[in-house]
């Protein structure tokens, strides 16, 4: 499971760096977010039920959590 932590915290980075002003190397930073939302995509947090966003709101907490605390999922 810390893989896919470290994933979604790779995830919410990629996606700050392409939402900052006048991001650099957008194509590389676009490539990267579809491969972790490619890996993410096959997490057992995402596989729930049709309209269940529980789970999935899960594995963005942690890795909000594991941010502020400045720790790093191994």
């Amino acid at each position: 499971m810390r893989q896919d932590i470290r994933a979604q915290r790779d995830w919410l980075a990629t996606y700050r760096q392409l939402a900052a002003p006048r991001p650099r190397h957008t194509t590389a930073l676009r490539l990267r977010l579809l491969d972790l939302s490619a890996h993410l995509l096959w997490h057992p947090f995402w596989c729930t039920p049709p309209g269940t966003p529980a789970a999935r709101v899960e594995l963005r907490r942690l890795a909000h959590r594991q941010e502020q605390r400045g720790t790093r999922a191994a």
